[in-house]
């Protein structure tokens, strides 16, 4: 059984093509989960709405908690990263991370920057050697195969990779670096552009970035199809 943990991050309430004023982030989500779920009723999703209720900024006490080794934490630490400890629960039980998150200003919305500084943690999601200079970090969530799914929307064009605007991009590439950084290295990227222009061309980016999501859930559910009896073939063996 396959669990998805859906992330909502853009400030819209609702769907664009539902809504008034809907978010195109949210549509894709939901695209995704229900597509998915439509051919696997039985796979499981945790579905948090970072736009709506942010994560917690992290603050001085929640730096002095996360750096303090567990076996020396005060109570009030413990206290302090409760909600970190929630969330980065949530990504690790996860096997498809799927992030639906606008382009505000060039990058991610506050609340997803929010939501990467609470799951980001030394410790649980990653560890650090000095005494391996050369490699001092190990991403703690590469134990096993997990693949993130970033869906976003841009109000103009040229933002993709190799496009006019790609420089001023700062929404897929971070997001890519700090999930890499953790240990998901499985990425998969979708956008709906031209939100600005509006009409026939925004339309027509919808329907491509649908189209492409629903793709990408045949992919994945074939891939995890292939992978089934190779995993059952090496527990048969194994007994």
């Amino acid at each position: 059984m396959t669990h998805i943990l859906q992330l909502d991050a853009s400030a819209r309430p609702g769907r664009a093509g539902t809504h008034e004023h809907g978010s195109h982030s949210r549509s894709l989500t939901h695209r995704f989960v229900s597509r998915w779920q439509a051919r696997r009723p039985g796979d499981t999703v945790t579905h948090r709405d970072i736009g709506d209720t942010p994560p917690s900024f992290i603050d001085q006490r929640w730096i002095q908690a996360a750096f303090t080794p567990p076996e020396k934490h005060e109570p009030w630490m413990n206290d302090t990263l409760a909600e970190s400890d929630q969330l980065i629960d949530e990504l690790v039980a996860a096997d498809i991370l799927v992030i639906g998150a606008p382009l505000y200003n060039f990058g991610m919305p506050a609340a997803l920057k929010a939501w990467v500084d609470q799951i980001v943690r030394m410790g649980r999601t990653v560890e650090y050697d000095p005494s391996t200079p050369e490699a001092p970090f190990t991403a703690l969530l590469a134990d096993r195969p997990r693949h993130a799914v970033i869906l976003s929307s841009r109000g103009g064009v040229g933002f993709e990779p190799g496009g006019e605007l790609a420089h001023m991009n700062h929404l897929e590439p971070s997001l890519t670096t700090v999930l890499e950084f953790i240990g998901i290295t499985s990425l998969h990227s979708i956008a709906v552009e031209n939100q600005e222009e509006g009409g026939d061309v925004l339309a027509q980016s919808v329907a491509e970035a649908e189209r492409r999501v629903d793709e990408l859930v045949m992919q994945l559910q074939g891939s995890l199809t292939k992978a089934a009896p190779a995993m059952t073939s090496s527990l048969v063996g194994s007994v």
